[in-house]
C-alpha cells in the first residue's frame, strides 16, 4: 500500500483527504491519504518518522510551510516563494515544492484564460507570494497591492518586473489589467470584497483564492461586471492535482478529484 498525507496543525478542516482518496479509488490504487498533527517542536521527528515508515509524500499546511525548509531540499520555486506545501520522499531524499503556484496557473488555464498581459495580485502573504511568482514566471507583468504597502514593495522587489502598491490604488491598477487574484482571506468570514466593485470590468479574469464560501462577494461583483470568474476551489483542486502527479508519476483523475472536493465545500 502507498501512503501519502498531510502535515499541519490543525488539519481536521482539510479537504485534501477526500480529494486524494477519490483519485486513488478512481484509478484503482492501493493507497491511502492520512493526516498528522504534530506539535511544532516535533516537526523534524515527524518528517523523519514519516520517511522511515515508507510514506511517499506529504502535503504541508499551517503552521509548517516555512519551518519545513530546515528539513528538506526545496526547489527553486519554493525557495523564491518562501514556502513549501509538498514534500516528496524520493530516492534523492526529502525534496520540497510549492504547488500553490501551479494551482493558480492551472486554475486560469482550466477556464481558457490566456496567461499574458498584466495581473494584479491583492495580498502579499503566502498565497499572494505564490500567485506573484507563478504569474511572473509566465511572463506576465505583476502588480502587487497590499494593505501594508511596505510588504507589497518587499515582495515586488523579488519578483521580476513587479511593482508594489497600496489597496487605495486598486481603481487605477485594475483599469488596464487582464488578471486579478485575491490572495487575501477577505470574503471568508464576512460578505465583503477587497476590491471596489466599480473597478472591475469585462476584460478581467478574476480568481478568488477564498473557497469558503465558494461564491464570494468579489466573484459576484466580477460576474456582474462581465468578467470571467474562477472560484477558489479550482486553485485548491489543482495544487492537489500537482502534488498527486509529482508523487505518483500518473495523470490525475481531475474530474473525480473535483467532484469529491465540491461535495465537501
Amino acid at each position: 500500500m502507498q501512503v501519502f498525507g498531510l502535515l499541519g496543525n490543525p488539519v481536521s478542516h482539510s479537504l485534501s483527504p477526500p480529494m486524494h482518496e477519490a483519485a486513488y479509488d478512481e484509478l484503482g490504487m492501493d493507497a491511502r491519504y492520512v493526516t498528522f498533527e504534530p506539535d511544532e517542536s516535533d516537526l523534524e521527528t515527524a518528517i523523519e518518522g514519516a520517511r522511515a515508515l515508507g510514506i511517499e509524500g506529504l502535503n504541508v499546511t499551517i503552521p509548517f510551510k516555512q519551518q519545513v525548509f530546515d528539513h528538506c531540499d526545496p526547489d527553486d520555486l519554493a525557495t523564491r516563494i518562501g514556502a513549501v506545501n509538498t514534500l516528496d520522499f524520493g530516492e534523492e531524499g526529502v525534496t520540497g515544492h510549492n504547488t500553490d503556484a501551479i494551482g493558480v496557473t492551472r486554475a486560469f488555464e482550466h477556464h481558457d484564460v490566456p496567461l499574458d498581459g498584466r495581473a494584479v495580485v491583492v495580498g502579499a502573504g503566502g498565497a499572494g507570494r505564490a500567485a506573484a511568482f507563478a504569474l511572473a514566471d509566465e511572463g506576465i507583468e505583476v502588480t502587487i497591492a497590499n494593505r501594508t504597502v511596505e510588504t507589497a514593495h518587499e515582495l515586488a522587489a523579488n519578483v521580476d518586473g513587479a511593482s508594489g502598491h497600496g489597496l487605495d490604488e486598486l481603481d487605477g491598477l485594475l483599469a488596464d489589467a487582464d488578471l486579478l487574484v485575491n490572495a487575501t482571506s477577505v470574503g471568508m468570514e464576512r460578505d465583503e470584497s477587497p476590491v471596489p466593485g466599480g473597478a472591475l470590468h469585462g476584460d478581467l479574469a478574476v480568481l478568488d483564492a477564498v473557497y469558503s464560501p465558494i461564491e464570494t462577494r468579489l466573484l459576484r461583483d466580477a460576474r456582474a461586471a462581465g468578467a470571467t470568474t474562477v472560484d477558489g476551489g479550482w486553485m485548491l483542486l489543482y495544487q492537489g492535482v500537482a502534488a498527486f502527479e509529482r508523487w505518483t508519476g500518473r495523470e490525475a483523475p481531475i474530474g473525480a478529484m473535483n467532484r469529491a472536493l465540491r461535495a465537501r465545500i
